[in-house]
């Protein structure tokens, strides 16, 4: 009785003193990943419905991640210039509209346009989003706000990917059309309950604070690399990771579906405890040693097969993930003031977005021509470098 206790207290600490403009933005982020069924499932679509093959639909992804890249840059100045709240709800607007239009190509080309039109639109909302983040939370409690606002994107992607399985088991045309709405649906929901105080543009306090510009920032450059190569290796998980789980460990869309709602699960229950008991710690050595584990995690596949050992391995890189991706954004909010947060958060988001290029190249042609298990086992080793990099520095932003 005492350890339950101690359990509910600790939970309850973990999630008190956090401003309500963050629960209202992890809310508009709840219902929007609720509906995430395109990004998840978009490697199977184009190879198993659309007909492409691997190293196509690589080149696709990669086109997303080109748009992506632009939709980084654009939304992080255009969040510094009309405020964070409004950049989000254009981004979903315009998104719930793509998405849809998205599921009625059927070419090759137009499917290229499309995807790097949607991927602008739709990636833009991210640096919106986590400058919003930085700017309405406490110092001491944005690792705990941005995980918040992960909590609530893996709450919705506990039920995103599983129902998406489900439906591209019936027709993958229907991913597309509930992604679309869920996107609008999370537009009505921010614009409802944020005061028209919130759809103004930031005005800082610190009106003698400089704009500074990330590209003049040589330690939080050197992150920035860093970054991308984790990305590099997490966004497999998108990428290959379902493909190898249908070819080599046997599981059907449904399989997967669970196995992706499984790694939103355990985000939701431990990510925020998690955090509060690790917050007091170097961020960037917390997020080394979750570099270490995620890349550790994949590095684990071609040692088993089988649904078992797929929840073994997803257990590993999910915990990893947890303690990297919120620790650096913390660390990316803090370098940036309030000022220069969407700058910042887009250039942030821009090294994944760049990832999202490079990865699907060369990870599908590694996937297609080495075999997988060189793909999975260079990113275990790829971990370990990572976990020297944010250790070395973290001397820097100490």
């Amino acid at each position: 009785m005492k350890l339950m206790r101690t359990i509910i207290a600790t939970y309850r600490e973990a999630f008190s003193g956090l401003p309500r403009l963050v629960w209202i933005l992890a809310g508009g982020a709840l219902v929007n990943r609720a509906g995430t069924m395109v990004l998840p499932f978009l490697s199977l679509y184009l190879t198993h419905d659309f007909g492409l093959s691997v190293e196509k639909a690589g080149i696709v992804l990669a086109v997303f991640g080109l748009g992506a890249m632009v939709g980084a840059l654009v939304g992080g100045r255009l969040t510094d210039r009309f405020g964070a709240i409004r950049i989000q709800l254009l981004s979903l607007g315009l998104s719930g509209a793509g998405f849809i239009l998205l599921g009625q190509l059927r070419t090759f080309p137009t499917m290229v346009a499309g995807v790097f039109i949607v991927s602008v639109v739709s990636e833009a909302f991210r640096p919106a989003l986590m400058a919003a983040v930085a700017l309405a939370s406490p110092t001491d409690g944005r690792p705990r706000a941005f995980a918040l606002i992960r909590l609530a994107v893996n709450l919705g992607m506990a039920l995103g990917p599983a129902v998406a399985g489900i439906l591209a088991s019936i027709s993958y045309r229907w991913l597309f059309v509930v992604d679309g709405v869920t996107c609008w649906a999370a537009g009505v929901v921010l614009f409802a309950a944020v005061s028209r105080e919130a759809l103004r543009p930031e005005i800082p306090e610190e009106k003698d604070e400089p704009v500074s510009s990330p590209w003049k920032d040589g330690p939080f450059l050197a992150l920035l690399v860093l970054v991308f190569f984790m990305a590099m290796a997490f966004l497999q998980v998108w990428i290959t990771y379902p493909i190898y789980l249908r070819e080599v460990y046997g599981l059907d869309e449904r399989g997967v579906g669970f196995l992706m709602a499984f790694n939103a699960l355990l985000v939701v229950v431990f990510e925020m405890v998690l955090l509060h008991l690790v917050e007091g710690y170097d961020h960037l050595k917390i997020a080394g040693i979750g570099a270490f584990l995620l890349c550790l995690g994949l590095g684990l596949l071609p040692l088993g097969a089988g649904i078992g050992f797929a929840i073994v391995v997803t257990s590993v890189w999910t915990f990893g993930e947890m303690l990297n991706l919120p620790m650096v954004n913390a660390v990316v909010a803090a370098r940036a003031g309030r000022r220069s947060a969407g700058r910042y958060m887009g250039a942030y988001t821009l090294s994944f977005a760049t990832a999202f290029v490079v990865s699907p190249l060369i990870g599908s042609v590694i996937y297609q021509r080495l075999g997988p298990s060189a793909l999975w086992y260079g990113i275990g080793c790829c971990g370990l470098l990572l976990f020297a990099g944010f250790s070395m520095l973290s001397r820097k932003f100490r």
